[in-house]
């Protein structure tokens, strides 16, 4: 008999963080870099589909001044995260979250503080992460 971890059983409140469980997308038959590529502007997808070669930068975390190796589409997509609609009222409940922790570095927050980031209800934050099912493997932190 497999044992529960006592954080799976425990529900979901307002004050639960949740992040991107990348572990959750490589089980997953959804592709990651579709998805991502569905969160950058027509034009940005173009570029990137133009470019033949996959190429890393250097990329200075302002906040931190820590370098990291970021791809193109990770570079692309930190670009993307700091256009003033990158989050908007047309985007879905869901993406929006997802695109929260895009801009965030993926820093566990809660429902309240999801709230504050995309305008909706902090109830309907929790309401849709905390059903049945996991989108785009937004997950409680353990």
């Amino acid at each position: 008999m497999q044992s529960v971890k006592p954080s799976l059983l425990v529900k979901p409140t307002l004050d639960t963080r949740y992040h991107i469980d990348y572990s959750w997308w490589e089980r997953s038959d959804e592709d990651l870099r579709t998805y991502l590529l569905s969160h950058l502007s027509p034009e940005q997808r173009e570029r990137l589909n133009q470019s033949a070669e996959s190429r890393q930068v250097d990329y200075i975390d302002p906040d931190t001044g820590i370098v990291t190796k970021l791809d193109e589409l990770q570079l692309a997509i930190r670009a993307a995260s700091n256009e003033p609609d990158f989050i908007n009222p047309h985007t879905s409940v869901v993406d929006s979250i997802f695109r929260v922790f895009l801009a965030n570095g993926n820093k566990p927050l809660n429902s309240k503080q999801i709230s504050e980031y995309i305008g909706r209800p902090a109830s309907l934050v929790l309401k849709t992460l905390s059903g049945g099912r996991i989108y785009k493997g937004i997950r409680p932190t353990e």
